[in-house]
């Protein structure tokens, strides 16, 4: 059952072999039929670009133990390959539909195992903080989000099915969002890299400087 859904041959980049002082985050989308993946380094400038995409899928017939397995073991598979410094997971909300929002959090909760096996940080980021962070609006649809994971990585074409893009923009968010806390999970527990601690610091300075710019435009009037 394990080695069924998509694993982290099917990535579409190799990961390079250091960071090289950047950051990388993994971004997870839960669910239990289809869990996006998406890895993402930072770059200077604010900028950013894929490192991996994928979505694993499990039977919806298969037992539940055996569907979070798989999940669990290939989510390994990939911190294991691309050695991420954050794992960022959506936070689940309750919705009408009982049985999937269960599903959606089992397979976070073995996401978020999997990395504290590993000793890897997890973040977690509410639905409407990811669009605010990747389009400007907590309220964006699909669309948007995917339109703009898009045109952030310049991907060729847009990463599909919707749960892919949802895993960027995931870790797109937790790039861009320098006062996140990371939680640090398990054995090995550690704080956050300097590869990190440089990124956090770009980010406040670039937002130090947009928020200073109106006032000095205000100021010459």
């Amino acid at each position: 059952m394990a080695a069924a859904p998509h694993g982290v041959a099917a990535v579409r980049r190799r990961p390079a072999p250091c960071h090289g002082g950047r950051v990388r985050v993994l971004g997870v989308d839960p669910g239990l039929t289809r869990c996006g993946l998406g890895a993402v380094d930072s770059r200077p400038g604010r900028r950013v670009e894929l490192v991996a995409v994928d979505v694993i899928r499990t039977p919806p017939d298969a037992e539940l133990s055996l569907r979070l397995l798989a999940i669990g073991e290939a989510v390994g598979d990939w911190i294991d390959q691309l050695h991420p410094d954050v794992l960022a997971v959506e936070r689940v909300f309750s919705q009408h539909n009982v049985r999937t929002v269960m599903g959606t959090a089992q397979a976070a909760g073995v996401a978020i195992l999997a990395a504290a096996q590993r000793g890897i940080p997890v973040a977690v980021h509410t639905p409407s903080e990811v669009k605010a962070a990747v389009t400007g609006s907590g309220t964006a649809g699909k669309a948007q989000v995917t339109a703009m994971v898009t045109r952030l990585l310049s991907l060729p074409t847009a990463p599909t099915p919707a749960d892919a893009a949802d895993a960027l923009a995931l870790a797109i968010c937790h790039l861009w969002r320098g006062s996140v806390t990371v939680t640090s999970l398990g054995p090995g527990e550690r704080g956050p890299t300097a590869a990190q601690q440089q990124w956090v610091a770009a980010t406040a300075q670039a937002n130090r400087r947009r928020r200073v710019a109106p006032r000095a435009a205000g100021g010459s009037r």
